[in-house]
């Protein structure tokens, strides 16, 4: 069984979950995860989660998001996106690129959004898009988000816009869109979208399914794409522990550490004098004013 991250460059015309089928194909096992879903007619990033890695998804799918795409003006459809339907056209007559890029600005900051009524989010068991399918109410349910960057890169032309945006987890791109239709009075709709980075993870990094098709197997681990299980750049600290430590650890027995950057509750990464990592933990006391600590392996990789 192979043990990593394994980095995927999507295309378009399916769903993420066929991504995570074909790559369990390709490389003949079947405990593969994935750190956030991307539409089906997006393209770029996935990051998928193999063998023990899977443990580690939750630290991955709540990391801060890049994509770049294009929007298009004058129509909103009822999935926010390209593969709707119209429901309000209007004109775009006056509308230039310094009044979109303007308008593009007052979305950055931290702020509650919208999901939109064809998504997967659930209520009552119930996804929203079968809800919509039914022509059935969908209850608008907000998150906070925060947008970092939302600019154009390039002109306004045929009335649509090129950019680039950077967010956290949970953003809905569509919506952005849609609400900037809306906020120049003329509709809005997610024309094509592209995600380049999740957390530290780059696009240039990752690898099509085709090219993993080729390269990988049951007795062979990926080339391009793939990050060891030991070299997860995980999003917080690292600590080295010794051979005592190591044992304490594995039995899931709390151990003391010196030069401890974290404070009560952070999670820390916890690897052995061979850099394996061994576990995660979080760290449940704090001695004193110096860097000495208590730390609880909560994930232990036998």
């Amino acid at each position: 069984m192979h043990h990593g991250i394994l980095l995927i460059d999507k295309q378009p015309s399916c769903t993420s979950h066929d991504v995570v089928q074909d790559a369990r194909r390709a490389i003949g096992q079947r405990k593969v995860g994935h750190c956030g879903t991307l539409d089906p007619t997006a393209t770029g990033l996935l990051v998928l989660t193999l063998g023990k890695a899977t443990r580690l998804t939750r630290f991955f799918i709540r990391a801060p998001k890049v994509y770049e795409g294009r929007i298009a003006f004058g129509a909103a459809t009822d999935t926010y996106d390209s593969s709707g339907e119209v429901i309000s056209s209007s004109s775009t007559a006056g509308l230039d690129s310094a009044t979109v890029e303007e308008a593009m600005r007052t979305f950055v900051g931290t702020y509650e959004q919208a999901a939109p009524p064809y998504s997967a989010k659930k209520v009552d068991g119930v996804k929203y898009y079968e809800l919509a399918r039914r022509g059935e109410e969908v209850p608008e349910a907000l998150k906070e988000i925060t947008v970092f960057e939302f600019c154009a890169t390039g002109p306004l032309e045929d009335d649509q816009i090129p950019f680039r945006l950077s967010c956290s987890s949970g953003t809905y791109v569509r919506t952005l869109a849609h609400d900037l239709g809306g906020k120049l009075g003329c509709g809005a709709h997610l024309a094509e979208l592209r995600r380049l980075q999740v957390g530290p993870f780059k696009i240039e990094e990752s690898v099509t399914l085709e090219a993993l098709r080729e390269q990988a197997g049951e007795d062979k681990a990926p080339e391009a794409g793939w990050v060891a299980f030991d070299d997860i750049p995980l999003p917080f600290d690292e600590i080295s522990t010794d051979a005592r430590q190591e044992r304490r650890i594995t039995h899931g027995q709390t151990v003391l550490v010196r030069q401890m950057e974290g404070n009560e509750g952070d999670w820390i990464k916890l690897v052995n004098q061979r850099r394996q990592l061994i576990a995660v933990g979080t760290v449940i006391e704090r001695i004193g004013s110096g860097r000495v600590g208590v730390i609880q392996p909560r994930i232990v990789f036998g």
